[in-house]
């Protein structure tokens, strides 16, 4: 059965993963722009949970500490008038604050216990079961949602993902140090592909892009076609218009921000 057959009229759920700085976001981002779709970053999870710990002064060598925080932690995910993710934890919008530095070198940390990533997989899974989503992460196609319409699985070299992560940090307002930035993403590549909950590894069926030279626009190109093949129709310029729509989870709210 074709990928196109398979996904009939049922409202298409697009699995992208990959290591830091591959370009997850920003694809999947523009993806569910272009198609009419949700996006949802997993990651905001495990960063919400890691922004937590720090803020409580959580151990987070501690697995049965982590563990409970996850579990405890209300965080709620949800779409604002122009289609951006937003995060709540506890009803606080946390969502500029998941890309400080701080949380960067200790997320990797979080998410590698599986207690926290049990924790979190049912209101994953209760996002890609409504369907009409774009989810990136590390684990969408092979733990989340196995059961993608497509499986898209971005990669880059260290130099280009590094550069990324730099450009990233300055543009949100925060220092960053090419060495501290490089060990930075070199660590989280050593333990998110050597955990033993949910490894960083592409779907049997994922279709891997290098997106090392490329400008955003031309793998959001790429993907766009791979995805409108799969869906039906054709791939839809930028400005299609079509505003996500909501995603909720324990009791979430459409964000009116």
């Amino acid at each position: 059965m074709s990928n196109r057959q398979k996904v009939g009229t049922k409202r298409p759920v697009i699995a992208i993963d990959g290591p830091a700085g591959a370009g997850k976001s920003t694809v999947a981002k523009a993806i569910a722009s272009m198609f009419g779709l949700r996006y949802i970053s997993t990651g905001h999870f495990y960063r919400a949970v890691a922004l937590e710990a720090l803020r409580l002064g959580v151990d987070v060598s501690s697995e049965e500490s982590l563990t409970a925080l996850a579990r405890s932690t209300d965080i709620t995910i949800c779409s604002d008038a122009r289609g951006n993710s937003r995060t709540f934890v506890d009803g606080e919008d946390v969502t500029d604050r998941l890309a400080a530095p701080k949380i960067d070198a200790c997320v990797s940390e979080v998410a590698r216990v599986p207690g926290v990533r049990l924790a979190l997989l049912d209101r994953q899974r209760s996002l890609a079961r409504e369907g009409g989503v774009v989810m990136d992460g590390r684990d969408i196609g092979t733990v989340v949602a196995p059961d993608a319409d497509l499986k898209v699985f971005l990669v880059a070299t260290l130099e280009e993902r590094v550069q990324r992560r730099i450009a990233q940090a300055r543009e949100q307002g925060h220092e960053a140090c090419r060495g501290a930035v490089a060990d930075g993403v070199t660590h989280r590549d050593r333990i998110d592909s050597e955990r033993e909950a949910a490894p960083l590894r592409p779907a049997p069926d994922a279709v891997i892009i290098d997106t090392t030279g490329k400008t955003p626009d031309e793998t959001i190109a790429e993907v766009a076609g791979i995805v409108a093949q799969v869906i039906g129709g054709h791939a839809p310029g930028p400005d299609r218009g079509h505003e996500p729509e909501p995603s909720r989870v324990k009791g979430e709210r459409a964000c009116s921000t």
